[in-house]
């Protein structure tokens, strides 16, 4: 078994180590050792709501990087694998619902951990935020045949948030079967005109594509960070560590299975819709339902409308995804002191970090809201919030991977490859937030650093009044 790390006076106490058959470790008031390995990988695929990419992200990718697309998507998936390297190794030795925090908490100061923290929980609620904006979207144009109107903006954004956060309450592993389930129906059937449009190109290689015609250099370093979007979430697994059976075994397996799966389909899907577009002759980085055209190109219209459904219930995995994660890292907050002590309490029946579940869908749901009130599409909050999200989980996989060579010498299991892997996942995240600092976003893109700095502000400063109370109260005893 893995000896305990020590607690230090600049770093958290240790958080559930152990090993596969290490004593009970603390569930928080979670219902333990209930979710199957599938349904702990369900929570980081639906996470990442990959039935979203090939609708969404892969046109913007295109608008950027045309042809160079795939490259794009090759590289963020080298990029994730090596994070995930590094959350694997150390999830092989670590649960507990906090996620990335947890492990930066082990080794890092602890006001390092703590900008992990509050980084992690901006990521995951502005995440969700940023589905919630892509269903308010796809729901208008499937329901009401437009792009609709502020209301039923704000009337699907307060659904769509009231239902995954009941979902959220009432079992997780309800939540996590139902997730799984929708992806897996939606990928297959994305899979499924994929498959088609090839069989119909015949085994030809797009020639433009593989000679990256028309790319430019800049065009695929903002498309690669675009592309990295579509994975963050992929280590969401990580926030079942206290509900997962055998933790120290499937999470990790979770982990990198979420990340190759996703990085295939994406790969995959990347390269066939810009060939689909080649043989539809049309730009796929301005079209509005790329898998609508795409279906017709292989002849199976009724799979673009099949598609879309699948999406748009796709994306509410999502969201109730990105709910089960945050509150599970919010009630580790809690029982660390970073934020108010309610937010440890749990539902004595479900089991489920209610408090916790109810506060981080109302934050999810309540500025998507008011963005759709005020007349903004969802594809914009959709890519406002998720920039704003990339912003979190990148500072997040940055420190976790920076931490990880210090956590396996304690262990006693430090390689020269675990040294090689930190270090080029560290570099790898601090180009993907250079990608997004420079140039200088124009309009609300270049208002998102300074909102998350003022976020983060604000939770240091709070970490600080907190660290400054105990220091009084030490004191005074």
């Amino acid at each position: 078994m893995a000896a305990p790390i020590e607690s230090q006076e600049d770093q958290s106490p240790p958080l559930a180590i152990g090993s596969a058959t290490a004593p009970a470790k603390p569930s928080y008031g979670l219902r333990a050792e209930i979710l199957s390995p599938m349904e702990t990988l369900a929570q980081s695929v639906s996470t990442m709501a990959p039935s979203t990419t090939p609708a969404a992200t892969i046109p913007l990718v295109c608008a950027l990087a045309g042809n160079g697309t795939w490259l794009a998507y090759v590289l963020a998936t080298i990029a994730i694998l090596l994070v995930a390297l590094c959350v694997a190794q150390f999830a092989r030795h670590s649960s507990s619902p906090g996620s990335l925090y947890t492990y930066a908490a082990l080794v890092l100061p602890r006001w390092m951990g703590a900008i992990v923290a509050w980084s992690l929980l901006l990521a995951y609620i502005a995440t969700g935020s940023s589905v919630i904006g892509g269903f308010y979207q796809y729901a208008s144009l499937m329901l009401l045949h437009s792009p609709g109107t502020p209301l039923s903006g704000v009337l699907f954004t307060i659904g769509i948030t009231a239902i995954a956060m009941w979902v959220a309450w009432r079992d997780v592993k309800v939540s996590a079967r139902l997730m799984l389930w929708i992806e897996a129906a939606s990928l297959l059937t994305i899979i499924t005109v994929v498959a088609l449009l090839l069989l119909r190109r015949g085994f030809h290689a797009d020639v433009p594509q593989l000679r990256l015609q028309g790319m430019t250099g800049s065009g695929l370093r903002l498309g690669l960070v675009l592309a990295l979007f579509s994975f963050v979430g992929f280590e969401s697994a990580t926030t079942l560590g206290a509900e997962a059976r055998n933790p120290l075994r499937t999470i990790p397996r979770a982990i990198i299975r979420s990340a190759i799966l996703a990085g295939a389909i994406f790969v995959a899907c990347a390269y066939t819709e810009v060939l689909g577009f080649h043989m539809a002759e049309q730009d796929l980085g301005e079209s509005q339902a790329p898998m609508q055209t795409l279906a017709a190109v292989a002849h199976a219209p009724i799979l673009g409308t099949l598609i879309n459904i699948g999406v748009l219930v796709s994306l509410f995995a999502g969201t109730l995804a990105c709910v089960t994660a945050a509150a599970r890292v919010l009630l580790l907050m809690a029982h660390n002191g970073l934020v108010h002590r309610s937010l440890q309490a749990t539902h004595p029946r479900h089991e489920t970090p209610a408090p916790a579940i109810l506060l981080t869908g109302i934050a999810g749901g309540l500025p998507v809201a008011v963005l759709a009130a005020k007349g903004s599409t969802g594809l914009d909050v959709y890519g406002w919030l998720g920039s704003l999200a990339t912003y979190g989980f990148i500072v997040a996989y940055a420190f976790v991977a920076a931490a990880l060579p210090e956590y396996l010498r304690r262990h006693g299991a430090l390689r020269t490859s675990s040294r090689i892997i930190s270090a080029v996942a560290c570099v790898a995240m601090l180009l993907a937030l250079a990608g997004n600092l420079y140039p200088i976003p124009t309009g609300p893109y270049g208002k998102l650093p300074y909102i998350y700095l003022g976020y983060l502000i604000f939770g240091m400063l709070w970490f600080a009044l907190k660290r400054s109370g105990e220091r009084n109260r030490a004191t005074e005893s």
